[in-house]
């Protein structure tokens, strides 16, 4: 199987199961599950690629239980049969107090200083276990923010894991960001004031 043929189809499943499953008359669960049967119909193709795909997917996002495949999380939350119930139910749900992280650009952070961390056009927001890890955040990205899971339970919000690894919660309110770190030059030259924003005048970020 070429490369270009399986990134193709991948693409296509993803966006398939994310997006693009009601436009296309497919039926899906509240958690994001519908019949491989369907897929196959729809996309064209083999279930031994419908399995290669799945099995080579990037970041393992997408999940296949006996006839029935699903992307693990990402979904849209306009136009999409998932629930934010349904979703979580299906997921883990983390009870640590570890710092959780999540990645964002400079450009984002004033926003976020007024706002918090909103899931935008996806049901939650997407975050990661260790600032370094590949899983939970895109691939560039300017600044990571240290998210205390203790202070989102303190104010209702539980901390989710799917089954690839991905930290998620619905929204992350100001008050429950605790620490800055720079990943690049702007960045970098800019901490200060990205600390400033988010923590007040003089503060060191992390608490």
């Amino acid at each position: 199987m070429g490369r270009d043929r399986l990134t193709d189809t991948s693409k296509k499943l993803s966006w398939l199961l994310r997006h693009g499953a009601p436009s296309q008359g497919i039926a899906m669960d509240d958690a994001g599950w519908v019949a491989v049967d369907d897929v196959l119909k729809a996309l064209r193709i083999s279930r031994a690629l419908l399995d290669e795909v799945v099995e080579n997917n990037t970041k393992n996002r997408l999940e296949i239980r006996g006839d029935r495949v699903r992307a693990s999380q990402g979904h849209s939350r306009e136009g999409m049969p998932v629930t934010l119930v349904g979703l979580e139910a299906s997921w883990e749900e983390v009870h640590g107090d570890a710092p959780i992280w999540h990645g964002t650009s400079v450009d984002a952070v004033r926003g976020i200083a007024r706002e918090g961390i909103r899931p935008a056009a996806r049901t939650h927001v997407h975050c990661t276990d260790a600032p370094g890890s590949a899983v939970g955040k895109r691939a560039s990205v300017d600044v990571m923010l240290e998210i205390s899971p203790a202070r989102l339970r303190a104010r209702g919000l539980r901390v989710y894991r799917s089954p690839n690894g991905v930290v998620l919660v619905r929204e992350v309110p100001v008050g429950c960001l605790i620490g800055l770190m720079p990943i690049v030059a702007r960045a970098k030259r800019d901490e200060a004031a990205l600390r400033a924003l988010l923590f007040g005048e003089g503060s060191r970020g992390a608490a």
